[in-house]
């Protein structure tokens, strides 16, 4: 079963990006308030992106990456079709 990074954009214009091998669950979780932290307090309005990995360990590197990368960066990921 594969691994997925996703990213979501919040209210405030900021990203928040995880990884889980069920995006539609997890993204409704977050919706709800029972995600992560970070989008409790800055709730999300879309799914953005979306990457396809077959391994835990690869999809967990990538979601490290991209949660270093800046927000001009994560632009421009956003924009690009995976």
């Amino acid at each position: 079963m594969p691994y997925f990074v996703y990213m979501l954009q919040c209210e405030d214009g900021s990203f928040y990006t995880g990884y889980t091998r069920n995006v539609k669950r997890r993204v409704k979780m977050h919706t709800i308030g029972k995600g992560a932290r970070y989008t409790r307090m800055h709730k999300p309005t879309s799914l953005v992106h979306v990457e396809r990995f077959t391994s835990r360990a690869e999809a967990m590197r990538r979601e490290k990456k991209v949660k270093r990368m800046s927000h001009a960066r994560k632009v421009v990921l956003m924009d690009q079709k995976t």
